[in-house]
């Protein structure tokens, strides 16, 4: 069903442009369909506010459920921001205070770029808390996205996250390990989902925690658990929202970072993602590039036009099938006005009745 524009977010725009379902605000209004509401709390640095916002989006609007869906994004004031990220949000997202005067049916947040080795450090930490703790008990489900898995893993469970010693960077093979949780419905037993940090928390601590591991990676750790109660709490470690050419993105940066002196080796491809081709046009690239530093020289521009048609997207299919899960879910199990379950006499510990 479609995503409501209920504001003038370009990503609105966007999505129809590629294709997506997105319906006007005001023929939404002239159809008896069942509204959800979902927050975006979106704590990435400016130049991925927009395309975050349109990934997670589609995910919601590509979910097969019988509803209207409006997306209410919102972010942190301790975030710092420049001129643009601040016209962007002043213009098109809603406040944390008028996001609680109204409610959600269920809240995903984003990761962030962090500057201290202790997330308690960061000048988000108490912010997200807050939004973390009234989400915890007014609204249905909140899914938490990598940094956000990691804060909650350490404020609510005493799970601190830990320093890998590398960048986790690339493409994994994930296998499903509880077929039988109502997330895990339907979806390919084994699946690829991008990763792209330098932290983990590891299956044992989520198990310390008495959360529920429900899809991991050999090499690339736990990616998917829920809370105690099976749904209150959503944490994915990976990115299943990325497009297909955010890794690219990522690559093209660190390569700029090296070329301006950010950083002192050249950066690694991220596994698992680019074809023997592309790695090859790449290979050649890096010695342009090394080369043009060593006579400060003009620095050569990304290859990218041969690199895009060779990428694939082995991810999203099924990461669409878990968000369908989960909106699934909250549909069923929220009112229309937007109570808690359990205040209308469903078992708080185990909402969804699994037995």
């Amino acid at each position: 069903m479609p995503l409501v524009a209920n504001s003038r977010l370009p990503a609105f725009d966007r999505i129809q442009q590629e294709g997506g379902a997105v319906l006007p605000r005001d023929a939404a209004l002239q159809q008896d369909i069942r509204e959800l509401h979902i927050g975006l709390l979106n704590m990435m640095p400016d130049a991925a506010l927009a395309a975050t916002e349109r990934q997670f989006f589609r995910l919601v609007g590509e979910s097969n459920q019988i509803a209207q869906f409006y997306m209410h994004p919102f972010t942190l004031k301790a975030l710092p921001r420049g001129a643009a990220g601040r016209a962007h949000i002043e213009h098109f997202y809603e406040s944390f205070e008028q996001i609680k005067a109204d409610g959600l049916d269920a809240l995903i947040i984003t990761g962030a770029n962090v500057t201290q080795p202790d997330l308690a450090l960061e000048p988000f930490w108490q912010p997200l808390i807050e939004v973390i703790d009234w989400a915890y008990d007014n609204v249905t489900s909140t899914l938490c996205s990598c940094l956000a898995t990691h804060a909650v893993m350490q404020f609510r469970y005493g799970q601190k996250r830990r320093h890998l010693g590398y960048k986790r960077w690339g493409v994994f093979s994930h296998r499903v390990v509880d077929l039988h949780h109502p997330l895990a419905q339907g979806i390919n037993t084994r699946f690829d989902v991008p990763h792209s940090r330098f932290n983990d928390v590891s299956r044992a601590q989520f198990e310390a925690a008495g959360l529920k591991v429900l899809v991991e990676s050999k090499e690339a750790g736990v990616h998917l658990a829920v809370s105690e109660d099976l749904f209150r709490l959503v944490f994915f470690q990976g990115h299943p929202e990325y497009d297909t050419i955010s890794l690219l993105k990522e690559y093209k940066r660190e390569v700029g970072r090296y070329a301006e002196s950010a950083r002192g080796d050249y950066p690694p491809f991220p596994e698992n993602y680019f074809t023997p081709r592309g790695e090859a046009i790449l290979g050649e690239h890096k010695e342009r590039v090394i080369a043009a530093r060593r006579i400060n020289a003009p620095l050569p521009e990304l290859p990218e036009i041969w690199i895009r048609p060779d990428l694939d997207n082995t991810w999203h299919d099924t990461a669409e099938a878990v968000i369908n899960n989960w909106i699934g879910k909250v549909y069923q199990i929220t009112n229309q006005d937007r109570r808690l379950p359990f205040m209308d006499g469903v078992d708080p510990v185990n909402p969804l009745g699994l037995r």
